[in-house]
């Protein structure tokens, strides 16, 4: 019995389903209103990562079942996206040292 039990599987609600479905029909018409508004610069862009970072989060979460997942299966699959922008923000402050040091020693160039 306790066999069966294991391998069944855990059901979750259909109204959980439907309601971040409901959250992603959401979430997509504000991304498509930043177009349609015509927001430009720095805002567009933050506000486009914004909703694809939490679209991406919602299906993750709900319909790749992460929610439910042991802790150690989590960090396995979110720590090294999370690793990989914590080292492009070294790379990008290195970056700014290496051009302030070229422009100090090799001059503005011609």
């Amino acid at each position: 019995m306790a066999e069966t039990q294991a391998h069944s599987g855990q059901q979750h609600p259909i109204k959980l389903y439907m309601v971040v479905w409901g959250l992603l029909f959401v979430l997509s018409t504000f991304s498509y209103l930043v177009d349609y508004l015509g927001i430009q610069s720095y805002l567009r862009w933050s506000l486009i990562l914004l909703f694809m970072v939490l679209k991406a989060g919602l299906i993750v979460a709900i319909f790749m079942h992460m929610a439910w997942e042991r802790l150690a299966l989590i960090y396995a699959i979110l720590l090294p996206p999370v690793l990989v922008l914590v080292f492009v923000a070294l790379m990008v402050s290195e970056s700014h040292y290496t051009v302030l040091n070229r422009l100090t020693f090799f001059g503005a160039g011609s």
